[in-house]
């Protein structure tokens, strides 16, 4: 209102200006009220206890450095803390390891034991986060525009402080499951020496033996442009397996070249590696995920779906459409480091080269490796490895597995597809599938396709599908052990 120009001797303007004054006060405090209640059910204070519990650990477990060199005992110990807070008693929590840096932790939710147990893994280590390349400090825990950031947000802290928080939270409803209840949350899955699940496997079997595993990293929900469009099962993944190329001779000046080099001559087998394709291969797992993702497709990318494990034309388009559909239909070897020489002055005496292969499940390292062989075709390349690969054979869906992972997709996102899948990565579940565990990766965390930023810079998980996550894994678990 601009009093300049009001006329104070004119009663009807002042009763007119009075009256609008009043409504828009009246109208900016009804306003202001929407926004102060707006503010108050976005805030922390609205929320439950439960995922004010699961909040509290996730920061806790981001801002405990747990790379390599810092191992993963004090993250082993802060949950076995909050674990007997809550009332575990302390014979069934464990912590065990190779040494004091290297510890895991394995509790047990005690049951009714009309079933075998069901377990539950997880791994606490992290990959290595740089400050310097980050916009955020990795290991502090921080909300920015709807997300969580840190090192292990999404790769793989949100499951574990989802599984804690939830073998908390039932313990406090007074829960009684059908069958004990076994998580495991381990060491070095990333790539230490100290692989937690595996050393578990060979001291302390007893303590993880279960029926089947729910590997918590192995499945999960895809987001694309804004849409929650797939839930995937994990059912099995490729063997990781790391070959040397080298090549050696004698060498020379440098000023008196000569036609064999040891550079070119690994150069010449890289190439035939990468002109080189296995040949198309698709198990159970692999039909039905193709055959689901079709119901999301139209013309071609469709018609291949579907045709795929019967047209090789069609399993062939479909290899050369995406990287990720070829890594699901074959083997793959790619070089991933190379190395030669040693003066710029001299002609090499030796080259190298690192090639990473993924196998498929149903496929050896003996054939892969006389495979590159033939491919090669050249006897002065030899092909070594350090560590024999570890497969695992595929895990057939359980019925009593998939109905509740389907029931509850459909309750908590209609319309959301679930389908199997094979990893193209590795994970641990490899060596329980080893040991003849049947292992199935679940999990109710959704990420954008596009943006995976596990291992990488400025990682982050959405908080929305963070909660809705815990919620999952709640019912799911109770899902499992109900009678």
């Amino acid at each position: 209102m601009d009093f300049r120009s009001f006329d104070f001797n004119n009663k009807t303007q002042m009763k007119k200006s009075i009256l609008s004054y009043m409504c828009f006060t009246i109208a900016a405090m009804i306003m202001g009220s929407s926004y102060l209640f707006a503010q108050i059910t976005n805030s922390k204070e609205s929320f439950t206890d439960h995922q004010k519990l699961a909040l509290d650990i996730f920061r806790e477990l981001i801002e405990i450095n747990t790379t390599v060199n810092n191992g993963c005992t004090k993250a082993a110990n802060a949950m076995a803390e909050r674990l007997s807070n809550a009332g575990f008693p302390h014979e069934d929590i464990n912590l065990l390891g190779p040494n004091s840096q290297h510890m895991n932790l394995v509790a047990r939710y005690h049951g009714k034991g009309n079933l075998p147990p069901i377990l539950f893994i997880g791994h606490l280590d992290v990959v290595e986060a740089m400050s310097k390349d980050w916009s955020v400090d990795p290991f502090k825990f921080q909300e920015i525009d709807g997300y969580f950031y840190g090192r292990g947000t999404s790769d793989m802290k949100c499951e574990d402080a989802d599984i804690i928080a939830n073998f908390i939270r039932l313990k406090h409803e007074g829960f009684v499951p059908n069958r004990d209840i076994i998580v495991a949350l381990t060491e070095d899955e990333e790539g230490g020496d100290y692989n937690g699940v595996e050393w578990l496997l060979k001291n302390h079997r007893d303590l993880i033996e279960a029926e089947y595993c729910i590997n918590m990293e192995g499945g999960g929900g895809d987001i694309k442009n804004g849409q929650h469009t797939m839930m995937e099962v994990q059912t099995s993944e490729k063997t990781y397996l790391d070959l040397t190329l080298e090549v050696k001779n004698k060498g020379g000046h440098s000023s008196i070249p000569v036609k064999e080099n040891a550079i070119y001559r690994l150069a010449n087998a890289l190439t035939r590696i990468s002109n080189f394709n296995f040949p198309i291969r698709l198990n159970e797992t692999t039909k039905m995920f193709f055959e689901r993702s079709a119901l999301q497709e139209t013309g071609t990318i469709k018609s291949d779906m579907i045709n795929a494990p019967r047209d090789s034309a069609a399993a062939n388009r479909l290899a050369m459409y995406a990287p990720y559909y070829n890594s699901m239909l074959r083997t793959t070897c790619v070089a991933t480091m190379v190395s030669g020489g040693h003066a710029q002055n001299a002609l090499p005496q030796f080259a190298s080269a690192n090639i990473n292969c993924r196998i498929l499940p149903d496929e050896s390292q003996d054939y892969v490796i006389e495979t590159l062989k033939s491919v090669i075709s050249d006897t002065m390349v030899s092909i070594k490895f350090k560590y024999p690969a570890i497969s695992g054979p595929l895990s057939i869906m359980r019925k009593d597995v998939w109905d509740p992972v389907e029931k509850l997709t459909a309750t908590m996102w209609p319309g959301v597809m679930v389908t199997p899948v094979m990893s193209t990565g590795a994970s641990d579940g490899k060596f329980i599938r080893n040991a003849g565990m049947s292992v199935y990766g679940v999990s109710g965390i959704f990420f954008e396709i596009d943006d995976i930023r596990a291992h990488g810079r400025d990682e982050r998980i959405g908080i929305k599908e963070f909660y809705e996550g815990v919620d999952f894994m709640y019912s799911l678990i109770k899902a499992l052990t109900m009678e």
